[in-house]
């Protein structure tokens, strides 16, 4: 299968669910600010492709409207104010939630591959003229 192929069906949570995820995990490892949350966000390991800033800043005001995460201003001496954000005790909780549903989508997808590989293996010994068990 040619990369192409394969981008196109890449197994992930939609972009808009899980980087809900990814943020908590990031704020719940460090208080950010929007900046410098894009930039941990597009050098994690678990995230595929470039974090799109709208979408950050987005789902970054959903969440405070919700209560899983706490932002404020602050003021620097030099240049403009920025929003620091933090996880919220909500959020902890989510974020709980996600790892569980996380580990969960893990082990059926590894299920998937475990059933795919003795499906494989079965073709490989129809094709060697051998009788499917």
């Amino acid at each position: 299968m040619n990369e192409d192929t394969i981008q196109k069906f890449e197994l992930t949570i939609p972009v808009e669910r899980s980087i809900q995820a990814e943020l908590l995990l990031l704020l719940g490892q460090k208080p950010s600010h929007g900046y410098e949350l894009i930039q941990r966000l597009n050098d994690a390991d678990f995230k595929s492709g470039e974090a799109d800033a709208a979408t950050v800043y987005r789902n970054l005001r959903r969440m405070d409207k919700d209560g899983l995460i706490k932002s404020h201003w602050e003021v620097g001496e030099s240049g403009p104010g920025r929003r620091l954000y933090e996880l919220a005790p909500q959020g902890k909780e989510s974020l709980v939630l996600w790892s569980q549903y996380i580990a969960q989508q893990k082990t059926k997808l590894e299920n998937f591959l475990h059933t795919y590989c003795q499906y494989e293996k079965s073709l490989s010994k129809t094709e060697d003229g051998v009788n499917k068990p």
